[in-house]
């Protein structure tokens, strides 16, 4: 199975192809057109994430000691950005997450062409996910 990193490099050869941040943007735009929608249950206020300018759910499980992220937002650009921490993330113990180093965000420019409210909301979801990592992590301990 790739590794965490093996996926972020895959994601950073996928945006180096494009110079162009509309191209890159609507690779995003894809990227959240293609995830499969969030069935409604899970579209609670308690899946929502804080911080985020515009609307995200995110739901975790956790499946044979594995974290399986699922989400949707009402926006299509965060949408996509949500689907590349999914690829990421989703699928991973709650030590490989919690020790993982999220490089691909700068490496593909992401950080710097986001608006600040984009960029709180991005934090916010990637400590969202960390945080669901640390209480299955605890979780599994007791």
């Amino acid at each position: 199975m790739a590794t965490i990193n093996d996926i972020q490099d895959g994601i950073i050869e996928e945006f180096s192809g494009f110079d162009d941040w509309l191209d890159r943007y609507q690779l995003l735009i894809d990227l959240g057109s293609e995830q499969e929608p969030l069935p409604a249950e899970y579209k609670t206020d308690n899946n929502l994430i804080e911080g985020c300018q515009s609307r995200v759910w995110l739901q975790a499980d956790f499946v044979d000691g594995k974290i399986i992220f699922r989400a949707e937002s009402d926006a299509l650009i965060v949408k996509g950005i949500v689907a590349l921490l999914i690829q990421v993330y989703s699928g991973r113990t709650p030590d490989e997450i919690l020790e993982s180093d999220l490089y691909f965000i700068k490496e593909i420019g992401l950080s710097e062409h986001l608006s600040p409210t984009r960029s709180n909301g991005l934090l916010a979801m990637i400590k969202q996910m960390r945080l669901y990592a640390l209480a299955f992590k605890t979780k599994m301990s007791v």
